[in-house]
C-alpha cells in the first residue's frame, strides 16, 4: 500500500530528527509533573480515582502533543517547497494524507506508550482493573487520532508550520468549548452542540473505565471528516 510507504518514511524522518525526541520528552516530563503533583499526591483517595486523574491531566497532554507532531506533516512539505515533488510521484492526494496522518498516530502512539509507567506505578500502590487501564487509553488514542487528524487539515492549509500549530490550536479549542455553547444555547442547537464537544461529552466515559459506541463513533467519524478535508485540500492546490 502506497500510504504505507510514506507512513515509514515520515515516522523515519520523526525518529531521525531531533524535535521529535524534544517533544515527546518536554510533554512526558509536564506530564510526570502533573502525575505527581495532582494525582500522586492525593493518597487519600481511591486508586481508581487516582487514575481517573492522570487520565484527566493525560488528556490534554495528549492534544497538545497531537497539535505539535501534526504541524510538520504537509506544511513542512509545503514551506520546504518539496510538495510539488509528492505531486508528480505516482500517488493519489488520499495517500499522502494517509500515509503522514498513519505516522503521526504511530509516533503519538508512542508517547502513550511512554506514559505507562505512571498508571502502573499506581497498580503497585494500590489496586486498579486492567479494563479501566484499557479503556482509560483507548480513549486518549481516539481523541489523539480525532485531535491528529485536525491538525493534519490544519497542516494541510497552512503555509508553514507555525501557522499550521495556531490553526489546529484554534479548531481544536472550538471543538472543545462547543460544550459552553450548548449550556447557552437552545434545542435542537443545545444538543448539537453537545454532540461537537471534543472533550467535555465524550472523554469522561473513558476516563471512568467505560466504553460506549456513541463516543468510539464520534473519534473515528471527525478522524475521517478531518481528513477528507485534507484530501480535498490537497486536490485543490494540485490543479492550481
Amino acid at each position: 500500500m502506497k500510504a504505507l510507504l510514506i507512513a515509514r518514511r515520515e515516522l523515519a524522518g520523526y525518529l531521525r530528527s531531533l524535535s521529535g525526541y524534544i517533544i515527546i520528552a518536554v510533554i512526558l516530563a509536564l506530564n510526570g509533573l502533573f502525575f505527581n503533583a495532582f494525582a500522586l499526591s492525593k493518597a487519600a483517595e481511591r486508586s481508581a480515582t487516582v487514575l481517573s486523574n492522570f487520565f484527566y491531566y493525560s488528556s490534554g497532554f495528549t492534544i497538545v502533543a497531537s497539535v505539535f507532531i501534526s504541524m510538520r506533516l504537509l506544511a513542512e512539505e509545503r514551506q520546504a517547497g518539496t510538495l510539488p515533488l509528492l505531486y508528480s510521484s505516482p500517488l493519489r492526494d488520499r495517500d499522502i494524507v494517509l500515509g503522514k496522518y498513519l505516522a503521526g498516530l504511530l509516533f503519538l502512539a508512542l508517547y502513550l506508550a511512554c506514559t505507562l509507567y505512571m498508571p502502573l506505578l499506581i497498580a503497585v500502590h494500590g489496586k486498579v482493573s486492567a479494563g479501566h487501564i484499557f479503556a482509560g487509553y483507548l480513549g486518549l488514542l481516539l481523541l489523539g487520532s480525532a485531535s491528529l487528524a485536525v491538525g493534519t487539515f490544519g497542516s494541510a492549509l497552512a503555509r508553514n508550520q507555525i501557522m499550521a500549530a495556531i490553526l489546529t490550536a484554534v479548531m481544536l479549542v472550538g471543538l472543545i468549548l462547543c460544550w459552553l455553547l450548548a449550556r447557552i444555547a437552545e434545542q435542537p442547537l443545545a444538543g448539537v452542540f453537545s454532540a461537537m464537544s471534543l472533550w467535555n461529552q465524550h472523554f469522561p466515559p473513558f476516563q471512568s473505565g467505560l466504553v460506549h459506541v456513541r463516543d468510539v463513533a464520534y473519534y473515528l467519524v471527525l478522524t475521517y471528516v478531518a481528513l477528507f478535508g485534507a484530501t480535498r485540500v490537497l486536490e485543490a492546490r494540485r490543479w492550481r
